[in-house]
């Protein structure tokens, strides 16, 4: 195998005439100049040099190399400054995917922070409900998932980096001339004879699982994914939702009270990667900067 070392070394010798020379050049002693010559015509598996008294000329084969050796190491020379610059956070580039919800409250904070950290990394924004969001990141087609599960097994995730950001519960959503309007806290029995509007599909599980032990299966008449067209139903007095906190707050409930409905129904917020992405020096500092958009949430 052909070392960039090596060929540094017969660039070298063939710029100055001599290794002498060309270990001045390069700051080494002639021997280990003479040295990595021959290691480098043994791996090359014929003579690249002829000696001649003093002078030294290049074979057929050492003229090849040493035409390709400019752009190899350039290319090489390149490579280290952009791999450094990765390293270093001067550049980068991160696929992020989340929930609709958490694109609206929780990236804007950690994005517009990691920019102005870090302004050469690079982030890219899809959405994606889990598990789909999930199946996006096993699958490569993104660096960092924000997802959520309600109360999922722990063996859910156990192949990938899991950073827990915050605990959202869900609240009771009815028009605002509702006779539960004014309520402290509202039973989600109290609920049971209401129209519903539910919404994306993880949530609408989470609905008819809660209502169901509740006693009762909702009447779901509407659903949607869209979280203003939810609370926008619910204003018009099409019916009752329960909707996440991060949910709301990032749509004006116009015509529309928020209640705290009882029992308590939480989903657990988290950022994932994979483990190998998780060294990524901009997939780490993404996610510190999620973990601290959570705080101030």
């Amino acid at each position: 195998m052909i070392e960039a070392r090596h060929l540094r070394v017969l660039r070298a010798v063939a710029a100055t005439g001599s290794f002498s020379a060309a270990a001045r050049e390069l700051g080494c002693t002639q021997p280990a100049v003479s040295q990595q010559m021959k290691a480098l015509e043994t791996s090359a598996g014929t003579p690249l040099l002829v000696r001649t008294g003093r002078e030294m000329r290049l074979t057929q084969a050492g003229e090849v190399l040493v035409r390709h050796a400019s752009g190899i190491l350039a290319g090489l020379t390149a490579a280290e400054e952009e791999v450094a610059a990765i390293a270093g956070l001067r550049a980068g580039r991160v696929r992020l995917v989340s929930f609709p919800s958490g694109s609206s409250t929780l990236v804007p904070t950690a994005l517009a922070a990691l920019r102005a950290e870090h302004p050469g990394t690079r982030v890219s924004l899809v959405e994606a409900e889990p598990p789909r969001s999930v199946e996006m990141l096993r699958e490569g087609d993104c660096d960092v998932a924000l997802a959520f599960r309600y109360g999922a097994g722990p063996s859910e995730w156990d192949d990938l980096v899991v950073r827990p950001l915050l605990t959202d519960r869900l609240v009771g959503l009815v028009p605002e001339g509702h006779r539960l309007a004014g309520a402290d806290a509202v039973g989600i029995d109290e609920l049971a004879e209401e129209s519903w509007i539910a919404g994306c599909p993880r949530c609408r599980r989470q609905l008819v699982d809660v209502c169901e032990r509740a006693g009762f299966t909702p009447r779901i008449d509407f659903a949607t994914d869209d979280y203003p067209a939810v609370v926008g139903l619910v204003g018009a007095g099409l019916g009752v939702a329960v909707l996440p906190e991060l949910a709301i707050e990032s749509v004006r409930p116009k015509g529309a009270r928020t209640v705290t409905v009882e029992p308590a129904v939480e989903r657990e917020i988290v950022a994932l990667t994979l483990p190998d992405l998780a060294q990524v020096p901009a997939v780490a500092a993404t996610l510190e900067q999620l973990t601290r958009a959570a705080t101030r949430a």
